[in-house]
């Protein structure tokens, strides 16, 4: 009788078998480029062979004091080599990295590190206040560390300091792999927008992948310098923290986003890549003209969490950047499809490309798939107006939910990721988000998207930043109220004056039937928190 091929005895051993894990992207990086500096931060000049180095040292001391196979260690710091660094020490102990945002008050810090159950906490000078506060809430305390950064003089230093701490450590610290690539890697908590954040776990398998997928779409090569506009501790800086050593690049560290620090080290460095999310676009775009330095070399910048409106876009390309635009959450790793671009894009002007790269594009090459579907679970037609939820698969998806099991089962009900967002599908197979499904304004029966409503409102020459959310009314339900930044020196506008610009390029039951003036709350990566718009709402109501 003939034998099938898996008669035979060929199972994994370690010469066709290795974990994937970031932890090789390091170990590969300093062999190859040693003396290439890895890490820029002000003055100073990080190697690969000296990253390497640190973070060997890093690993051995947390070894030293019990970390291991899923324990946490939590860092609450902006983008400085000290967190960049956490991204590989813990995984070499097998522990796991929790990076906490860095604008959260003191009752989150401290449900996240009760909740993560955090044996170590590495703080930033800069941010000991609030650290402070968190602890105080806590009965049971991590070990704290503190990191005394040397472009920051503010706050104080809790704990033994960072430096002297890991220089305790073993340079020679023995490197290992998960046994498991599916171990758990990082731990990244949501906004927390509707109760308490919730805890994405993820594998060293995913950041494997997602980080080789980002280094694909982004087009990076050793040459590449990156700038760390977006923040670390958001979905681990896209795995960016991993993408860039994995290609031999160069990271160039950034404690706070200000046009005026950007722009000279853009020029500086000669930076090649950005991520940032739309608000910081915005911020680029309307610099003062005495902070924003002239490059003649390309500069590519990715931006996601909202679709950037097409006249950002446009005037983006117009300061000299290529943009493109990339989709994604906590639960995928941060970046999961990409707007691909197309042949013949260059030959069209500069408001058609942006409107086709305001799309979410298609999955990257190491993700697996990306479909709207309807409520009964089935693709919708590709036509471009079916709307159904985005759903996602692949090997770039999160564990789950950390002690939450039934958010977790409903989250990959059907076997596919919910990502809460409506969209459609164009006919080339890109995907479109048309909203979040509870940003849908019901007016009359009719369903309003805000984001619709949004791009006509950034093409008003007098509007920076604007904001769509449904308030209740009597006759239709729900209607569009808008919240608007001026550009600065625009205050003679009137709201009068957009409601009319509005009917002038909108269907008659979309144009909003409101507008305020304000600030937009933003998240700390950079979203409007449109929660908090309508909160703003509902609380005007009662004082009425």
């Amino acid at each position: 009788m003939p034998s099938n091929i898996y008669d035979q005895d060929l199972d994994k051993n370690p010469a066709n078998y290795v974990p994937l894990s970031p932890i090789s992207f390091l170990t590969r990086a300093a062999r190859i480029y040693p003396n290439r500096v890895a890490i820029i931060h002000g003055s100073r000049r990080i190697t690969y062979a000296q990253m390497f180095e640190r973070t060997r040292r890093f690993a051995s001391v947390l070894a030293g004091l019990g970390i291991g196979r899923g324990d946490t260690v939590a860092v609450f710091a902006p983008n400085i080599p000290a967190l960049l660094e956490a991204h590989y020490a813990v995984p070499m102990t097998g522990g796991v990295i929790c990076a906490i945002n860095t604008r959260l008050d003191a009752a989150n810090i401290a449900f996240i590190l009760q909740h993560s159950e955090a044996r170590i906490f590495l703080v930033d000078r800069e941010l000991a206040p609030i650290a402070k506060a968190a602890l105080a809430l806590m009965d049971t305390k991590p070990l704290v560390i503190g990191i005394d950064d040397e472009l920051t003089t503010a706050g104080e230093l809790l704990g033994e300091e960072y430096e002297t701490w890991i220089a305790q450590g073993s340079p020679e610290f023995p490197i290992s792999l998960p046994n498991d690539e599916w171990d758990a890697i990082s731990l990244g908590y949501t906004s927390g927008t509707t109760g308490d954040p919730k805890g994405v776990v993820c594998h060293h398998r995913g950041a494997y992948l997602n980080a080789a997928g980002m280094s694909l779409v982004t087009e990076m090569t050793p040459r590449s310098v990156y700038l760390w506009t977006l923040p670390m501790f958001h979905c681990n800086g896209w795995t960016f923290t991993w993408a860039v050593t994995m290609i031999g690049g160069t990271h160039v560290c950034l404690r706070r986003v200000d046009p005026a620090l950007i722009y000279p080290l853009i020029a500086e460095h000669k930076v090649t890549h950005m991520c940032a999310a739309p608000v910081v676009l915005t911020m680029l775009i309307h610099a003062p003209e005495e902070v924003v330095s002239r490059f003649e070399h390309q500069v590519n910048i990715f931006t996601g969490g909202a679709a950037p409106p097409t006249p950002v876009i446009a005037a983006m390309e117009n300061r000299g950047f290529t943009v493109g635009h990339v989709y994604g959450l906590t639960e995928v790793y941060g970046p999961l499809t990409v707007c691909v671009w197309q042949p013949g894009l260059e030959e069209l002007s500069v408001e058609a490309r942006a409107k086709f790269l305001s799309r979410q594009g298609v999955p990257h090459q190491l993700a697996e798939d990306a479909q709207v579907m309807d409520a009964q679970m089935q693709p919708v037609p590709w036509d471009s107006e079916t709307m159904g939820e985005l759903m996602l698969r692949g090997n770039t998806v999160m564990k789950g939910y950390l002690k939450n099991a039934r958010a977790t089962e409903a989250a990959f009900a059907g076997g596919w990721f919910h990502s809460g967002d409506l969209g459609v599908m164009h006919p080339d197979s890109y995907v479109e988000i048309k909203d979040r499904s509870k940003d849908i304004i019901i007016s009359g029966g009719e369903n309003i998207s805000s984001l619709e409503v949004e791009e006509v409102l950034y093409k008003h020459p007098d509007i920076m930043e604007a904001a769509v959310v449904a308030e209740d009314d009597e006759k239709w339900g729900e209607v569009p109220h808008t919240f608007v930044t001026l550009r600065p020196g625009a205050s003679d506008v009137s709201p009068e004056a957009i409601i009319t610009f509005c009917r002038e390029h909108m269907a008659r039951f979309k144009v909003p039937k409101r507008v305020t003036f304000t600030a937009l709350p933003k998240t700390a990566t950079g979203k409007i928190q449109k929660y908090e718009l309508r909160r703003m709402l509902r609380d005007r109501l009662r004082q009425q």
